[in-house]
């Protein structure tokens, strides 16, 4: 999927060619489809299982376009059938702003996509508090706007599941990124090598995408770098400090991503919507950077709960953070070493320690989230 110029795209992937499991057409509770990643397993798969909080008192934004009219009673069901915590908007757990003020237009696309960024936000950090500011079009003005909204209503991270192609004026738009203490979590893109922004803006974390090998029960067992993942070296944006703790083949040029997550479609998660897609409703198996970015934006979440309990501060710089504790201990992380996405030659590699294709690599949250809460 491209998008027009000075407009988004939401960088997700769908597996197969419809639902994996239609819903019913009788009346029923729904019930999760005959998958292994289910929430449970996921958290198993990256560590969060060894962490008591799950992002209590925090504030995860998820900032897409158009509207998605059933996004809190699919998110009810999605929690429902995997006996996650309700979250609504009647307990305050749950809201839904519109960033001009008034509806926007339903797009099928763009509500599945809220389907995924919201439904596994609430997977990963099932205590936080979910904000949704949808923007009035996928134009990168509308969006930003929506970001805007999401900051002044108390994130302290927003996830943007959305990108397009880098382009000269973009750091026009980096200053929507300046609040502190908050992070800004950006999909790298579906499209194997090459920049997108919000992605290489260097003030936001860029997650990139990997295949996921873990068994039945989640136990990990391997990763290697997705063939759709979105990165490389930007042409305009400058390398962020972070970046200068490592030995970069292009130094002073912005490395994208930043870090990674599972994200190809074959080794997806389950995402329940009753908004058409292609005609289609029910649960289907997605990936794409789409799934990366909500799901790190919950890391943060959990992050900032911690320290927030401990009389710290929320992360600032959340960038520079996360390469600062990726050189003080590699266990922080699951190094990423093999794959590519694309034919360009080490840029499109995966490698030991940071490479253009899966950043630092995927977390092992049991270790990453105290690192960063000591941080």
């Amino acid at each position: 999927m491209t998008a027009p110029p000075g407009h988004a795209r939401p960088p997700f992937r769908i597996h197969g060619n419809g639902p994996i499991a239609p819903i019913s057409a009788t009346p029923q509770a729904v019930t999760a489809p005959n998958t292994s990643r289910t929430p449970a397993n996921v958290r198993h798969t990256y560590g969060f299982d060894k962490i008591a909080n799950q992002g209590a008192g925090q504030t995860i934004a998820i900032v897409d376009a158009y509207d998605d009219p059933n996004i809190e009673s699919d998110l009810n069901s999605f929690s429902q059938a995997y006996g996650l915590p309700s979250c609504v908007s009647s307990t305050g757990c749950f809201t839904k702003l519109y960033a001009a003020g008034s509806q926007p237009a339903v797009d099928g696309g763009w509500s599945l996509e809220i389907a995924l960024d919201v439904q596994w936000a609430h997977a990963i950090a099932p205590q936080a508090r979910i904000l949704l500011v949808e923007a009035k079009s996928s134009s990168m003005t509308d969006l930003m706007a929506a970001v805007d909204v999401a900051v002044k209503n108390g994130a302290s991270v927003v996830s943007m599941s959305f990108g397009g192609p880098e382009f000269s004026g973009q750091s026009y738009y980096d200053s929507h990124f300046s609040a502190t203490g908050v992070t800004f979590v950006a999909a790298s893109g579906d499209s194997g090598h090459g920049v997108d922004y919000p992605a290489a803006s260097r003030m936001t974390v860029s997650a990139g995408g990997t295949t996921l090998n873990a068994d039945a029960y989640g136990n990990y067992i391997s990763e290697a770098a997705w063939n759709g993942s979105g990165g490389g070296v930007s042409s305009y944006s400058s390398e962020p400090s972070g970046q200068t703790y490592w030995p970069l083949p292009y130094a002073s040029h912005r490395g994208v991503p930043d870090v990674s997550y599972n994200a190809d479609p074959a080794s997806g998660v389950p995402v329940y919507t009753s908004v058409p897609y292609n005609g289609q409703t029910g649960w289907f198996q997605m990936g794409g950077t789409s799934a990366a970015a909500p799901q790190w934006a919950a890391l943060f979440a959990i992050v900032n709960a911690q320290r927030t309990a401990a009389g710290k501060a929320r992360l600032a710089s959340a960038y520079n953070a996360l390469y600062t504790v990726g050189k003080s201990s590699y266990a922080n992380y699951r190094d990423v070493t093999s794959g590519s996405n694309g034919s360009c030659g080490a840029v499109c590699q995966a490698a030991g320690s940071y490479d253009y294709v899966t950043g630092l690599g995927s977390p092992n949250a049991g270790s990453l989230v105290p690192a960063l809460v000591n941080y």
